[in-house]
């Protein structure tokens, strides 16, 4: 039998039954950086656990991206040294007093060697990692990465932190220029696996620029390095590669889930990254152009 009493739209208690409104992440138009602070949920590469990514500013080494467990722990049962704390979307590697604290994931990686001094709870919650990971094996949802004894080859002339000139700046690159992986948000809240380099759009050209040097800040003709200068190109897709965002994601009001990895050059820190001629198939007949002037 049905009720013929109209819904009044009220509970029981006369409260209004309303759903509850879904809210959206958006950036304001004074933040000083593009990064979400929530939603940055990742995977583990070789065991396939969940992850949440938080950055982490390293004072000898700038910004980086570390992966958190994403439940709290029980302070007392994580090692002193082990325990985490994020405030205002910042990973710390500290404990803030209270008494739940975070943990890195490589802690807890079952693909990992474990850490020397592990208490009972952290054993037992890295046992519980590797039978989710075994389970995922077995129901076809994570393939581990393949391990070879063998060395893989490597391209000599491949450099694995190029230096990349844009802005009238230099720059330390994360990886080689073709796989530089954009950092913006996708609409399911993921990070974009698109690359910055676009084949179909012009990029740059590899050049022999001076070496400058670390006294005064000047550019010394003596020496040479292979740069992959982006200045000829116009402001906007040197902008685009500096946000370090693919061609999708090139409008300014794209969202982030990770820092842009660009690191500034510094000839005396990052010294071994300094190659003095061109790679193998960008040799050309030109003499190296004159010192950038801006």
């Amino acid at each position: 039998m049905c009720s013929a009493t109209a819904s009044s739209g009220r509970r029981w208690d006369g409260t209004p039954a309303r759903p509850p409104r879904s809210r959206a992440l958006r950036i304001t138009h004074d933040s000083p950086t593009r990064l979400v602070r929530n939603a940055q949920p990742g995977h583990c590469r070789d065991c396939g656990n969940r992850t949440d990514q938080y950055p982490w500013t390293d004072p000898a080494d700038g910004v980086h991206v570390v992966p958190l467990h994403p439940q709290e722990l029980p302070a007392a049962a994580v090692p002193a040294t082990a325990r985490w704390h994020v405030s205002s979307g910042t990973a710390h590697p500290a404990h803030n007093g209270t008494a739940w604290c975070r943990i890195s994931h490589t802690a807890l990686c079952p693909a990992r060697p474990a850490p020397a001094a592990l208490t009972p709870q952290i054993t037992t919650l890295r046992r519980h990692l590797a039978l989710h990971t075994r389970h995922m094996i077995n129901n076809g949802a994570f393939t581990p990465p393949a391990t070879s004894s063998a060395p893989a080859p490597t391209d000599p002339c491949r450099h694995a932190k190029p230096v990349v000139r844009l802005l009238c700046s230099r720059y330390l690159a994360p990886r080689p220029i073709d796989v530089i992986r954009c950092v913006s948000q996708t609409r399911q809240r993921h990070r974009c696996t698109r690359p910055v380099f676009d084949p179909g759009i012009p990029g740059g050209t590899w050049k022999l620029r001076p070496v400058p040097t670390p006294e005064l800040d000047l550019f010394s003709a003596a020496s040479l390095m292979a740069v992959y200068d982006l200045t000829h190109l116009p402001y906007a897709e040197q902008l685009r590669w500096r946000h370090q965002h693919c061609p999708d994601h090139a409008a300014p009001g794209a969202a982030d889930l990770s820092p842009a990895e660009w690191e500034p050059f510094d000839p005396v820190l990052h010294h071994q990254y300094i190659h003095p001629r061109l790679r193998c198939r960008d040799h050309d007949n030109h003499r190296p152009t004159s010192p950038p002037r801006c």
